[in-house]
């Protein structure tokens, strides 16, 4: 067993959870995540401050295009959810177990 799953967040597990590629992604999953990633950001999560700054740029650069895609798009996710999934995970790199 996992020692870090223990200790896992509700949180933790959620992000988790949609981030599955068999998870159908929703706008409101899609908000959640950028939510819970600004929040990270803005308590400065240890995890995050150990990443290197070309690593942060890229979470910043797929972070932005996430909240493009949702500015832009109206409907729903189901044509694009693998790469709106990807990206989602390059944004929350380093906050993800």
């Amino acid at each position: 067993m996992n020692p870090t799953r223990l200790y896992q967040s509700p949180h933790q597990g959620r992000l988790e959870r949609i981030l599955h590629p068999s998870y159908q992604l929703c706008k409101d999953d899609v908000i959640w995540i950028l939510e819970f990633i600004k929040k990270k950001v803005a308590e400065e999560d240890p995890q995050l401050l150990g990443l290197a700054q070309p690593r942060l740029m890229k979470n910043f650069h797929y972070f932005a295009e996430v909240a493009m895609m949702l500015i832009h798009r109206r409907n729903g996710f189901d044509q694009e959810a693998d790469r709106l999934k990807m990206w989602l995970r390059e944004a929350a790199y380093g906050i993800q177990s």
